[in-house]
């Protein structure tokens, strides 16, 4: 299956990024690597997370973020990379 990765879910790893180089430098690199890889498999794994919001809800191995994404016509379609720890509410808000 093809995964498309939308601008919206591209500025949520450019946000996760910053944040994680804040931390310490070269962690955001490490953070982006990690969960590129875990997009990427949704080549073969979309379609088989839990549903939340609309949305199925990935949840990333390594660092507390989800990738909520749907599958439209054949094509995996990530719309969000979101950071778990967020407000439950604002994570609801942002899906819609």
């Amino acid at each position: 299956m093809k995964v498309r990765i939308l601008e919206s879910a591209r500025e949520d790893l450019r946000e996760g990024h910053r944040f994680y180089e804040q931390q310490h430098e070269g962690i955001g690199d490490y953070f982006l690597d990690m969960l590129s890889a875990e997009i990427d498999s949704l080549a073969l794994y979309g379609g088989i997370h839990a549903m939340r919001s609309g949305y199925h809800r990935m949840l990333s191995v390594r660092f507390p973020f989800a990738v909520y994404y749907r599958i439209e016509h054949g094509e995996v379609v990530v719309r969000a990379v979101l950071d778990c720890r967020r407000d439950p509410t604002w994570i609801q808000k942002r899906l819609t």
